[in-house]
């Protein structure tokens, strides 16, 4: 079985644009945590809790505010890790909106985060009071009604400007009194801009709430991706995209990675990640059709964060671009330029691995390859070429997104909250 918390920590550790994680838990729970951590590839850092949910973000805060590069940090996401279920792109999204002026802001320079909200579908009620007030409200008179347009549920992760609600938090932390961060922002007299909510980010308080979690974490592990826009009428567009790659064999002996296989080679590739041509070739034609930039732009060779990087992840990365803009991937291709090593007896292997990390049924990913017939550098064998080509389908008029560079998360078993953190 799963934990809760690990739904959060795969969904971070995942994003390319993550670089550190904090975790803020009960002092009782750290020594729990290691069996959780040992597959986490981004640093990961641990605090322990407050009596309240507000002592724990406001630790965890402090703990991001003495990280070395803290200063490059410009935004933080803060997160309740008892919603487990994170829609692809939403952080994008929150990042994309706090950085958006709004018709309905006073001044947009009060403007200091985003928090997705959810519609509230039921009539809401105004009851009797009772003292002390209990969680029942069964035999209690209803006294009105409240125009339900005008409300909507905050969810998490709720982002901000990093340095604006560290300082929020150290103003306030005399006053518990706060459901949320964006109350606080709130009431400090600074404004959040609202994204739409979704229904899969429901808390787990109960046993109710547990069962429904758990059908729609099934639901969402057995299904073929697929990614809806809010509108069933929205126009869509194919686009297409190309992209090509080229390493070059360095003189070290060792294996290579090709389209995910990795395989026996008596040269390694020359490469910052692991050098597989097939997945950045796969990358860069998808970020072409997006008109998203490329590989370089996304993960930096300069980088050390990515230094021997498995580039499934780039690829991962790419796809959930194409989510976030509410668009699917119709088809990749992929043709591998080399002399060596052969790669018709690995081609069903590559095709099932491609298809794996971008969600696709295998028919729609094809893999080719040929030799330049001794020409030029492939010919000679100095190193391995590639090019790609992929069509996807996108809103007409897609959603804005933006980037993230760095992030990392909190929680408390009790009241788990998750903070990350963006530049």
């Amino acid at each position: 079985t799963k934990p809760v918390i690990a739904h959060s920590l795969d969904y971070f550790d995942k994003q390319p644009s993550i670089s550190a994680i904090i975790i803020v838990l009960a002092d009782f729970f750290i020594d729990k945590m290691a069996d959780l951590l040992s597959t986490v590839k981004t640093p990961v850092h641990i605090v322990g809790g407050g009596a309240t949910r507000q002592d724990s973000v406001r630790a965890g805060l402090c703990k991001l505010a003495g990280l070395p590069d803290a200063e490059g940090i410009d935004y933080v996401a803060i997160h309740d890790a008892a919603r487990p279920l994170i829609p692809l792109g939403l952080l994008d999204q929150l990042i994309a909106a706090t950085n958006m002026t709004s018709a309905d802001a006073v001044d947009d320079s009060k403007i200091i985060g985003a928090v997705p909200i959810l519609p509230i579908a039921d009539s809401v009620k105004t009851v009797t009071p009772a003292s002390p007030p209990p969680q029942e409200l069964a035999g209690r008179l209803v006294t009105g009604g409240i125009d339900r347009s005008l409300l909507g549920a905050a969810q998490t992760p709720q982002l901000f400007r990093r340095q604006a609600i560290t300082d929020l938090h150290n103003e306030f932390a005399d006053n518990d009194g706060f459901t949320d961060d964006c109350s606080l922002a709130e009431a400090a007299g600074f404004q959040v801009i609202g994204i739409s909510g979704a229904k899969q980010l429901m808390k787990l308080t109960d046993a109710d709430d547990f069962a429904i979690l758990t059908h729609l974490a099934n639901a969402v592990m057995t299904a073929p991706r697929r990614v809806q826009t809010t509108d069933q009428d929205m126009t869509t567009e194919t686009r297409l995209g190309t992209g090509f790659d080229v390493h070059k064999f360095s003189d070290e002996a060792g294996p290579i990675w090709i389209a995910g296989i990795k395989l026996d080679s008596d040269r390694k590739m020359l490469a910052h990640s692991d050098g597989d041509v097939g997945l950045h070739a796969l990358c860069d034609a998808i970020f072409g059709a997006l008109a998203d930039g490329d590989i370089g732009a996304h993960f930096p060779p300069s980088d050390p964060k990515w230094k021997n990087a498995d580039s499934a992840k780039f690829l991962k990365f790419a796809v959930d671009r194409v989510a976030a803009r509410g668009g699917s991937i119709i088809n990749l291709d992929l043709t591998i330029i080399c002399e060596a090593p052969k790669i018709g007896p690995h081609r069903d292997a590559m095709r099932q691995r491609i298809a794996e990390i971008c969600g696709l049924p295998i028919d729609r990913v094809g893999v080719k390859a040929t030799t330049s017939e001794g020409l030029g550098f492939t010919g000679r064998g100095e190193g391995i070429a590639a090019q790609a080509s992929a069509s996807i389908a996108i809103p007409a008029a897609p959603k804005p997104t933006a980037s993230m560079s760095t992030a990392s998360i909190s929680a408390r078993p009790s009241a788990p909250e998750t903070s990350g953190t963006a530049s």
